[in-house]
């Protein structure tokens, strides 16, 4: 079990969506980890058939996805960011619906999709229609009809995008649920989603990958150590300027920092354990009006 893909490229016009990469997956959870804009999306097309690369190739058990067609898709379960359904359909209509178009014999498609409308905790709202579904249940209905043909390969974009905190917690349970014995490769700008259960994390930036490797590795990658210290009220702009700044708290006549810098800040400042969303930071972040998603 092996999806790799070697001098991957997409180009738009004078724009490298995707940039020269190079990596090799296996069974497990992989998190794509970057800001929006990427490429996140667009590699996820290429791996999906969706999109033909400009150069590179694709390769899955070492044979070219071009030259495995249909057989690859029956073997692929894809969630994209926003998928369509029928508003008047209900979950369990929408359900057959998607098995049809994937060739799943109906008797088979009723079993599966009474199992996973069940393992997605939905098998008592299976007759509500599609349209009046909150958010976090029309992703965990994406999941479902991405596993109806049980997928070896199981790629879901941003599936928690929009979703509130108890919603994500639900979603990156089932995630690790269903990674037994197949590839799940997870794409998000929200660190939460993935800091417990990515095998390996992917930093991606402008089409090229920043960094491949275990949370642990990436933590320990850091040139910059982590700083807790406090400061004057009215000296938190010179320090968001100076520094990247992970966090402010604001006291009565004070603010707590939360900083990364290769020396300490402040007289006072205690260095702390560097965490996920801390390495985030230094790859993506900037000094001064930071606007990166990092929140659970």
């Amino acid at each position: 079990m092996e999806l790799k893909f070697e001098n991957l490229s997409k180009q738009f016009g004078s724009v490298y969506a995707v940039n020269q990469i190079t990596y090799s997956m296996k069974k497990g959870v992989y998190g794509l980890l970057g800001i929006n804009g990427a490429g996140k999306t667009t590699l996820m097309r290429m791996l999906c058939t969706i999109t033909r690369p400009t150069h590179g190739t694709i390769t899955w058990d070492g044979k070219e996805l071009s030259a495995l067609g249909a057989g690859y898709r029956q073997i692929l379960g894809y969630l994209p960011q926003d998928f369509g359904y029928y508003p008047d359909l209900s979950i369990c209509d929408y359900m057959m619906y998607i098995a049809s178009i994937k060739g799943i014999r109906p008797v088979m498609a009723k079993k599966r999709t009474e199992l996973l409308l069940e393992q997605v905790s939905l098998s008592k709202y299976k007759k509500r229609k599609m349209k009046t579904l909150s958010g976090g249940m029309l992703r965990r209905v994406g999941i479902a009809q991405a596993m109806l043909n049980d997928p070896k390969i199981l790629i879901l974009d941003e599936p928690t995008a929009g979703l509130d905190p108890k919603e994500r917690i639900r979603f990156r349970n089932l995630i690790s649920e269903l990674s037994d014995d197949r590839l799940v490769l997870l794409s998000t700008h929200i660190v939460s989603d993935i800091e417990f259960i990515a095998n390996e994390i992917i930093l991606m930036n402008d089409g090229k990958f920043l960094f491949t490797g275990t949370s642990e590795e990436l933590t320990a990658s850091m040139e910059e150590s982590v700083w807790n210290c406090t400061v004057p009220k009215n000296e938190v702009e010179h320090y968001l300027r100076q520094y990247l700044v992970a966090n402010v708290k604001t006291l009565s006549q004070s603010a707590e920092l939360r900083i990364l810098s290769g020396h300490p800040p402040t007289e006072n400042a205690i260095r702390d354990e560097a965490s996920l969303e801390d390495a985030f930071l230094l790859y993506f972040g900037e000094k001064g009006d930071d606007t990166i998603d990092t929140e659970v």
